[in-house]
């Protein structure tokens, strides 16, 4: 995921009419916010958000608001704290939800309740699947992200076959969309991915994560979508035993396991955000005990680096969740990445 380029349009002040520079958000002639009149408007559809208990609508409000304040300002301190307690509140909002629509007659009908409930829950179920297939689909209708995929699958089909190219692009773009329905859930706006040949594909941030525990939860959404893709393609193997299924999980699962490297961009540098230097310890051993039952090599460059990222000096609040994202998914990617035909 890469930061977007920033406008560069000129913009004139209501107050005195003075022309401003791109990427001032105050005039310097007199002093006055340039986007006073947007910020009411965000302020109000957050609030009309909030009255519908559309989190994600909320927290894209907010964010827009932020980035017309300047960092210094009081307004932006007051603004970015709300982010933070609208994100820490959302597991729970989320849970509260869930349950005030339990149905009450689940209670009251015995066994059939029982069953009754069964039901409603696997067509909970199956809108959740239906709407991750919406997201997968709706990446697809966008012109850059089919092209570019387009591009990708024939440079591979080249050089390992299309049944092997097919599957490879569609674990890629399945990382990215992980990324893209974590982004969504947050309300930050983004781009579609975008595929480069050689590379793999990115997603182009065009607002930043407000908390190092929210950029951690995007960073690591990707693996974990990467990681189920892996999985199903491992399932199908053991049903078909058909070699290609289980090449195409071994190739996604060290994919996956390579972008938590924590250097640069990659997911594992935004999910150590949010590690402390014993959790990241804890890390360390993980790769270490992976790396002896598996002998995957790569595991010896991710404990390497994870090492030397034991002594950053910042040292954030504990995140449990981030721990056993991250130590699950070295598990689970270093067993899939020597997946082999039996």
């Amino acid at each position: 995921m890469f930061p977007a380029l920033p406008d560069s349009s000129s913009s004139d002040c209501k107050g005195c009419g003075t022309q401003v520079p791109a990427g001032f958000l105050i005039c310097p002639n007199c002093k006055k916010l340039l986007y006073s009149d947007r910020l009411r408007e965000l302020a109000t559809q957050a609030e009309q958000a909030s009255g519908r208990g559309d989190a994600a609508a909320v927290l894209a409000a907010w964010r827009s608001a932020l980035e017309l304040l300047p960092a210094e300002s009081k307004q932006h301190e007051t603004i970015r704290q709300k982010i933070a307690e609208l994100i820490k509140n959302a597991p729970q909002a989320s849970k509260t939800q869930t349950e005030g629509h339990r149905p009450s007659w689940a209670k009251k009908a015995g066994w059939l309740g029982a069953l009754g409930l069964l039901l409603w829950k696997f067509k909970v179920v199956v809108i959740f699947v239906a709407t991750k297939l919406k997201l997968l689909l709706s990446g697809i209708t966008k012109a850059g992200t089919f092209f570019s995929m387009l591009l990708s699958f024939g440079v591979y089909w080249t050089a390992w076959g299309w049944k092997f190219a097919l599957g490879f692009v569609v674990s890629i773009y399945i990382h990215e969309m992980g990324h893209i329905a974590s982004l969504q859930k947050y309300g930050i706006k983004a781009t579609m991915p975008m595929f480069i040949p050689g590379f793999g594909a990115f997603v182009r941030l065009k607002q930043y994560p407000a908390t190092p525990r929210e950029d951690a939860r995007v960073g690591l959404a990707g693996p974990i979508w990467g990681l189920g893709a892996a999985v199903v393609c491992y399932v199908v193997f053991l049903a078909t035993r058909s070699p290609i299924w289980a090449a195409i999980a071994s190739t996604g699962a060290w994919i996956n396991l390579f972008n938590l490297l924590p250097v640069w961009q990659l997911d594992g540098s935004r999910g150590f955000r949010t590690l402390t230097r014993m959790h990241r310890v804890l890390v360390v051993m993980t790769l270490g005990l992976m790396w002896y039952f598996t002998r995957e090599g790569l595991l010896i460059l991710l404990l390497l680096f994870s090492f030397f990222r034991l002594f950053d000096k910042q040292e954030p609040e504990t995140d449990w969740i981030g721990l056993l994202q991250f130590v699950g998914l070295i598990c689970v990617l270093s067993i899939l990445s020597r997946t082999r035909p039996l």
